[in-house]
């Protein structure tokens, strides 16, 4: 079976995680009972969950001249994406301090490091661009570097997946250049001003022609101009570590359309992702290979 290609341009963390059974309060101090260091970011995490669900990925990225840049590669590397296009830049690579509660919640501080000199495109940036089915992009790198490969994507017809995370304002030059805006309920209400995602759903299409809102453990909700919404439930599960399942569900939705499955099944199927990857630790770590994936969803995307 032909598998998609897909390009990945977007940060490349080292997550610092620390778990405890509930997250300090501002001035208070709390124990732990666990600390891992282990390979994220929001860039890094969708190349691996596209990889590990069936899609040859390239990365387009930056990592420092640190042990973590190292790690970072070789994280990439051992889960099968291609890191010709990942920078060695001079300095610390980009790092993300987490603290996951015993509900499975987290809270992230974010220190770009390398990923805030992403700000421009290079000729083989542009080809692998190009040369893929789609392109997945989020925020935690310059609005440069994003906006200036979602350009090179629609001058070349490749479908553009922009996950608004972290939430901030939007330049009306990237909305024109995407095709599918993938926010949680969070970032679409930050965007909209409006709190009911179906109505955020709604407001956005006036700026991109595709919007899928995910809601957590109330699934997810795909709006298009032209046509009615589709909302799809999440799996019940007991989850264990949230960190990174958004970037598992987007990951492996660029899967399935790619794919060329329906809206409804590709939105199930990524669903089925989200869920298995929230009941193990970790982000990248956590992602589920395509195998896992059509078990859960009890069919093949």
């Amino acid at each position: 079976m032909t598998r998609p290609h897909i390009a990945v341009l977007g940060s490349t963390n080292m997550d610092l995680v620390a778990y405890v059974a509930k997250a300090p309060q501002r001035g208070e101090t709390v124990t732990g009972r666990e600390f891992r260091t282990l390979p994220g970011g929001k860039g890094a995490n969708q190349a691996v969950a596209a990889a590990r669900a069936g899609a040859t990925v390239a990365m387009i990225g930056a990592v420092g001249n640190d042990a973590f840049g190292t790690q970072l590669r070789s994280a990439l590397d051992h889960s099968g994406v291609d890191t010709d296009l990942l920078r060695t830049v001079e300095g610390p690579s980009g790092t993300a301090h987490i603290v996951v509660d015993d509900d499975g919640g987290n809270a992230i501080v974010v220190i770009p490091g390398a990923n805030a000199t992403l700000t421009a495109l290079s000729a083989g940036d542009r080809a692998e661009i190009a040369s893929a089915a789609a392109l997945l992009l989020q925020l935690e790198v310059p609005l440069e570097g994003v906006l200036a490969a979602a350009r090179t994507a629609r001058e070349h017809g490749v479908r553009t997946i922009l996950t608004p995370a972290p939430a901030q304002p939007l330049p009306p030059e990237l909305l024109a250049a995407t095709d599918l805006l993938l926010p949680n309920e969070h970032e679409a209400a930050a965007l909209t001003g409006i709190t009911d995602p179906a109505a955020a759903a709604r407001a956005l299409l006036s700026q991109v022609p595709e919007v899928v809102v995910t809601l957590g453990a109330a699934g997810s909700l795909y709006a298009a101009r032209g046509a009615e919404p589709v909302t799809v439930p999440a799996r019940r599960v007991t989850a264990v570590d949230t960190t990174g399942a958004g970037d598992t569900f987007a990951g492996a939705l660029a899967v399935a359309l790619c794919k060329g499955n329906s809206v409804p099944d590709a939105l199930s199927w990524a669903s089925a992702a989200s869920a298995l990857s929230v009941q193990r630790t970790g982000a990248a770590t956590s992602m589920p290979y395509r195998a896992e994936i059509d078990a859960e969803a009890g069919a093949s995307a």
